[in-house]
């Protein structure tokens, strides 16, 4: 943990950089069909009202932006001028919209707008203004938080954040559940492994396990007490399976909510919650381990994996128009999220 009072600010800090990441990914997504049309990349300014737009995408423009503007502000409070944070986190947020709304000139499928520029920045406008009012409370109650319910480990704001984007994973319902890693989209790839029914249960089964010991060991290295962990790291993995469920009802259709509860994914969660309810008890270095190593082996597990048959249905819907960014931006967390994370594990063995 770092040093008392400069928590809830690092946390801030990593916050808003992860922020940063999904919004980019989601404005510049799918990164294809670049190309110069000799247009101005910041002819988009003197551009007039758009001609088609909608209430939703005006709300949308702003809400996405204002929780950028509300980190940032945060992250910038050790500033010495009282306004200096909110201030410099609305020409951040400005500054972030308009690289994005001008490289959006070379990208065909997407369309520029003064519009959006003005929703973006009242978006980091409003986020700003809220941390400036309620900052000094929220860092007075995450430092009690933290004093209290997370252990004293370095770098443990980097771990919230991660798991704070590991809720990303389970918004995905053509992925195998909590199945992370998986690179193939990515780099073009198949799986190595030939389906067939039997086999394929196992293989599920075996990814859902690992993550969940995985996930579950990683809630564990941050709680302060192992009394706090028999009860956060259950009530987190339930967190993860009710996104799965509204995620599913969304995103396809209420009749495919638990979609995810597949008779892999169902031996995968007892075998992985036993397996946890021991393991979370061990020693720090012991627990460090095998969250290493399980997290690797479901990593490369969901690499060799076949295609998952139970998803087809709602990739199909999904991929007729239905979320198309967030779709993306889901799937690139997921995808990197273990890669991420190996990198926190080493650094929670250093010493400050």
């Amino acid at each position: 943990m770092s040093h008392p009072g400069r928590g809830p600010i690092l946390l801030s800090r990593y916050l808003a950089l992860a922020w940063v990441g999904l919004v980019v990914y989601a404005s510049l997504h799918p990164f294809a069909g670049w190309r110069d049309t000799g247009v101005s990349p910041i002819a988009f300014l003197e551009g007039g009202w758009p001609r088609y737009w909608t209430v939703f995408d005006l709300a949308a423009n702003v809400a996405v932006y204002l929780p950028l503007g509300f980190f940032l502000t945060l992250a910038l409070s050790s500033l010495p001028w009282r306004f200096s944070a909110p201030i410099l986190a609305v020409l951040l947020t400005c500054g972030v919209s308009f690289g994005l709304e001008t490289v959006q000139t070379w990208l065909p499928s997407r369309v520029p707008s003064n519009l959006d520029l003005v929703c973006n920045t009242l978006g980091g406008l409003f986020g700003a203004l809220w941390a400036q009012h309620v900052g000094p409370r929220v860092f007075a109650r995450l430092a009690a938080l933290e004093h209290r319910l997370i252990a004293p480990i370095p770098h443990a704001e980097l771990g919230l954040t991660l798991l704070g984007l590991w809720l990303f994973v389970p918004l995905s319902p053509e992925t195998l559940l909590f199945g992370a890693g998986d690179l193939r989209q990515v780099l073009g790839l198949t799986g190595a492994l030939p389906f067939a029914a039997e086999s394929f249960v196992m293989i599920e089964a075996t990814i859902t396990a690992f993550n969940v010991v995985a996930v579950g060991l990683i809630v564990r290295m941050l709680c302060a007490r192992l009394l706090f962990a028999y009860l956060i790291v259950p009530l987190f993995l339930l967190l993860c399976l009710i996104i799965s469920t509204v995620s599913a009802a969304v995103l396809v259709s209420p009749a495919d909510s638990l979609a995810w509860l597949t008779p892999g994914a169902k031996l995968g969660l007892a075998v992985g919650s036993g397996v946890l309810a021991v393991v979370v008890a061990l020693p720090t270095t012991p627990r460090l381990i095998i969250t290493a190593l399980t997290l690797m082996a479901g990593t490369v597990l969901v690499n060799l994996a076949p295609p998952n048959p139970y998803s087809e249905a709602a990739l199909a819907v999904w991929r007729q128009g239905h979320f198309l960014n967030f779709n993306g931006l889901t799937r690139l967390v997921a995808s990197l999220w273990p890669f991420l994370t190996i990198p926190f594990l080493l650094l929670t063995t250093r010493r400050n």
